[in-house]
Parts: C-alpha cells; sequence; structure tokens
C-alpha cells in the first residue's frame, strides 16, 4: 500500500504558474510509474503528464506539452508537476497516481494506475 497526498494548489490569473507536489509514504521508486491527472467539472479524467522508472521515459498530453513539466526527488519520495503559462482551460482538480506493474507505461491510461491520491483544485481565471 502506499498513501499519496497531493499540495500546491491555488488560483491564478492566466499567464501564470504553479508548482504541485505529491509525496509517496514509501518509497519512490517502488513504483514502476507516476503520473498526473487531472479532471475539470462535467468532463473525463485526462492524463497530463507521467514518468516510467526504469527508463526515465515522459509522456505529456499535447494540450499541456511545452507547458507542464514533470519531476521528482527521490529522497524526499515526491513526484512534481510545474505548470507554466497556465490557461482558464487548465483549471481542474489534479490527481497523483502510481503504478506498481512493472510493465507500465507512464501513458495517459489510468487502468495502469493502483494508487491515487485525493487531488488538489487548480483556477486558472481570465
Amino acid at each position: 500500500q502506499v498513501q499519496l497526498v497531493e499540495s500546491g494548489g491555488g488560483s491564478v490569473q492566466a499567464g501564470g504558474s504553479l508548482r504541485l507536489s505529491c509525496t509517496a509514504s514509501r518509497y519512490l521508486y517502488d513504483m514502476n510509474c507516476m503520473a498526473w491527472f487531472r479532471q475539470a467539472p462535467g468532463k473525463e479524467r485526462e492524463g497530463v503528464a507521467g514518468i516510467r522508472h526504469r527508463d526515465g521515459r515522459t509522456y505529456y498530453a499535447a494540450s499541456v506539452k511545452g507547458r507542464f513539466t514533470i519531476s521528482q526527488n527521490g529522497s524526499q519520495n515526491t513526484v512534481y508537476l510545474e505548470m507554466n503559462s497556465l490557461k482558464p482551460e487548465d483549471t481542474a482538480m489534479y490527481y497523483c497516481a502510481a503504478a506498481q506493474s512493472p510493465y507500465c507505461s507512464g501513458g495517459p491510461g489510468s487502468e495502469e494506475y493502483n494508487y491515487w491520491g485525493q487531488g488538489t483544485q487548480v483556477t486558472v481565471s481570465s
């Protein structure tokens, strides 16, 4: 079992930046993939960014590529999502997720993630 706790959400104006953090209750590299998802009201959950530990491969949704960066600090058991040039359409609840399977891709398929955080709200105003 692993608990994931997100933080860093808030309200910003368009063009601003936020950094989300996700701290795991156990050694980060016990998980094989980590990812960030988001869900806006009335919309389906969307995979935003992910990372696969065995080779460092990253995934970004087309809508955030070039603006968002996923990174991690193993000594802190923490994964980050740096979000720049924020847009109103980035407004959503953001969730951290972890996958144990060694075959995980780190991609946007939510079915491969075993553990989820409670989420942190990001609101971007125009």
